[in-house]
């Protein structure tokens, strides 16, 4: 599988669709690849996830479950421990709640536990994110509760084109990776996505590696650090602020493990750093970038911006979750405090 495949291609692809792609070549390659999940088979994820799948692969490698998270990804972690690669759906990660111990001590930490005698290669693939006001226990992102537990690979693709090339390695890779995409990213009809995510996408197979951030956008006047929507929203700004600030913009695209080398070598070219995400504020990605800087890069180091959402319950009313979620104006506005 090439690792190297020209991110050129003429053939574009939404996100959801992208990430199917490499999970279907996957389950071709092996019978061992398998979904199950709720609403996973005859639904294809009701944000499309796995369109597509049943059609092919059959309900032996494609299986709804009942409404118990505790369940069915305590199978997945058991069948990946047995020598599959299951990709276990959890439909909304606000829901990690009910399947704490399946995830955070059994999926994580199992391969330590049994002091290496095992594996536990499988993907926990989840929807994040709000921005279309289903409330609090709907919309959340999480990042930085899955990247703070050792044991996890924390995957966030932002485009068709990582989608993909994430999904491969997700997939083939012997430790649990959690791979969260955002609904808003999904290209859904009901949900618009922003200009930005739909790109072209190989037909051939190819590894995007982990712990590697992108560069979307190089600049010299500030650095933008996100993941996620936010990648979409800081590219935004940045192309509003030429004239005014030259904006380099970090897509992360793994926070487990982190390209802790890309953010420094920005930060000092550029000595001013504006990190946004869509997680809570307190103790999360925001947090530990910057803390990565000042490590890294404190002497160059002139101003440094958070933008996240702040400590509050997702609302549900739609002017209240626009007012908590960060926005390209709000993006705009930490660059401008830097400089």
């Amino acid at each position: 599988m090439s690792t190297g495949v020209d991110r050129e291609s003429d053939r574009e692809l939404t996100m959801s669709r992208a990430a199917v792609e490499a999970i279907a070549s996957e389950m071709r390659a092996s019978d061992d690849v398998f979904v199950m999940g709720e609403d996973v088979a005859d639904y294809g994820g009701i944000f499309d996830s796995t369109q597509g799948l049943l059609e092919e692969f059959g309900r032996d490698r494609v299986m709804d479950v009942p409404i118990s998270e505790t369940a069915f990804i305590g199978a997945g972690v058991g069948a990946a421990q047995s020598g599959m690669r299951p990709i276990v759906e959890l439909m909304f990660v606000d829901f990690f709640g009910v399947a704490m111990d399946q995830i955070y001590n059994q999926m994580a930490k199992n391969t330590y536990m049994s002091g290496g005698s095992f594996s536990v290669p499988m993907v926990l693939m989840t929807a994040v994110g709000g921005t279309y006001n289903d409330a609090a226990q709907h919309s959340q992102t999480l990042y930085g509760t899955f990247a703070h537990l050792p044991g996890m690979k924390v995957v966030v693709p932002s485009t068709a084109y990582d989608a993909k090339g994430l999904m491969h390695n997700a997939i083939r890779d012997d430790d649990p990776v959690v791979y969260m995409f955002h609904k808003r990213l999904q290209g859904l009809g009901w949900m618009p996505a922003p200009s930005g995510p739909k790109t072209g996408v190989p037909e051939d197979d190819y590894l995007i590696p982990f712990g590697e951030a992108d560069v979307k956008r190089t600049g010299e006047d500030a650095t933008v650090v996100t993941l996620g929507l936010h990648v979409h929203r800081a590219l935004e700004a940045a192309e509003n602020l030429v004239g005014e600030a030259d904006v380099e913009v970090i897509d992360l695209r793994t926070l487990t493990p982190l390209d802790t080398d890309t953010v420094v070598e920005s930060v000092q070219k550029t000595g001013r750093l504006v990190v946004v995400d869509e997680d809570y504020r307190s103790f999360g990605v925001t947090g530990e970038i910057v803390a990565q800087a000042a490590e890294g890069a404190l002497d160059s180091l002139r101003a440094v911006e958070r933008v996240a959402v702040p400590d509050v319950p997702i609302p549900y009313a739609r002017p209240l979750e626009q007012e908590v979620n960060p926005d390209v104006a709000d993006i705009e506005a930490a660059v401008r405090a830097t400089q």
